[in-house]
């Protein structure tokens, strides 16, 4: 009975022609494999997130932590919690089981936080629920852009509206996340003892500021030719603007904010700093989609990164400090390099063991192919 390789046997360009096909589907294989760092994990986690301003930790924990936790650990598919509580915020981490639908954990985690929404404090503001990849926790390269002119809030503000939206629009790259970073804000830093001589309270400067920060749609009005549209805009755009807010009126006596405070456009936190290379810096760190090549990605981003460069304001430098493809790079040149080293050791003992050139040849086809 003739066997299955009889048949290339009798027919050897039936079988020139096969090795070739599988070759070929071979090199077409590795140029669409997924290159990635790490490998794809589906351990996935949901953090929830609350903000309570002005609490100290142990009433975020009494008030913000302890009700969301006993109400997310009646969901499904949750391992283990995981909660921290600080100064002003809380945040809860469900580690969800392998495998299980993140998109179904996260459905369900939000409706149990929305049933004991009422019962957090009115003054906390709306939990965010977000899902965290387990190989989302590190970037596939981190940029970092330095000046010795402009301040981090203003470095924060370029980077925000000019380079964040341009890397993150490139294909394959999940978001562009600003680490680091300062967002501006007016800083008003109150006097106490102004305070107290003009009878004024926190709370008052509180009430005088939310008032005064609210935008509304009012709707339009029409005339036979022209329609105007009405809008009520109270908010406040410059530090002068803060200065002259009124904060308590009495006897036809003015208070203004400018007479109890110090008011300064600076940033919202002043809590964090980031450093490279002993300059104080604000990093970019670029987030590759699962199913991307990192190394074709990093590429483009670093097309992009030198485009951006030509366009930055007098100052401001910018570079990649940290690339994880480089490594990557690396290991594949390795890789390549122990094969070529293989093939060569192959060839030279069986050319001194059989003295033959046409029984090298043989090994020296089998070889890609069985790769």
């Amino acid at each position: 009975m003739n066997s299955f390789t009889d048949l290339f046997i009798r027919r050897p360009v039936l079988a020139v022609v096969v090795s070739l096909v599988i070759i070929i589907a071979g090199l077409q294989a590795i140029k669409s494999l997924n290159i990635r760092q790490y490998p794809r994990s589906d351990i996935a986690s949901v953090s929830v997130t609350t903000v309570y301003v002005g609490a100290s930790a142990d009433l975020v924990r009494g008030f913000i932590t302890t009700p969301l936790e006993r109400a997310i650990a009646a969901a499904d598919g949750i391992d283990y919690l995981e909660s921290q509580s600080a100064q002003s915020s809380s945040t809860i981490t469900a580690h969800l089981k392998l495998n299980y639908d993140s998109n179904k954990a996260l459905s369900e985690i939000s409706s149990k936080v929305n049933q004991v929404r009422n019962d957090l404090p009115p003054e906390a503001e709306v939990p965010v629920i977000n899902i965290q990849p387990a190989d989302s926790q590190f970037a596939s390269a981190y940029l970092s852009f330095t000046s010795n002119i402009l301040q981090a809030n203003e470095i924060t503000d370029y980077l925000t509206r000019i380079v964040q939206p341009r890397l993150t629009a490139i294909a394959g790259v999940q978001r562009a996340e600003i680490l680091g970073g300062r967002t501006f804000a007016m800083r008003i830093w109150l006097k106490p003892d102004r305070m107290a001589a003009l009878n004024v309270s926190p709370a008052q400067v509180r009430q005088a500021l939310a008032a005064n920060n609210f935008l509304s749609a009012l709707g339009s009005t029409k005339g036979s030719l022209v329609q105007v549209n009405l809008t009520a805009n109270t908010d406040l755009h410059s530090v002068q603007d803060f200065k002259n807010l009124v904060v308590r009126q009495e006897n036809g006596v003015l208070v203004r904010l400018g007479e109890i405070a110090d008011v300064v456009l600076g940033a919202e936190d002043y809590n964090t700093e980031v450093r490279f290379s002993g300059e104080r810096a604000v990093f970019m760190g670029i987030f590759v989609l699962p199913n991307a090549n990192s190394i074709d990605v990093i590429k483009r981003v670093r097309t992009e990164l030198d485009d951006i460069q030509k366009e930055l304001p007098t100052g401001l430098t910018g570079r990649i400090a940290y690339d994880g493809t480089e490594y990557i790079n690396t290991a594949i040149h390795d890789v390549f390099r122990t094969l070529m080293e293989t093939l060569l050791i192959v060839i030279i003992v069986i050319f001194l063991f059989l003295g033959s050139w046409r029984s090298v040849i043989i090994p020296v086809v089998a070889i890609p192919i069985s790769l």
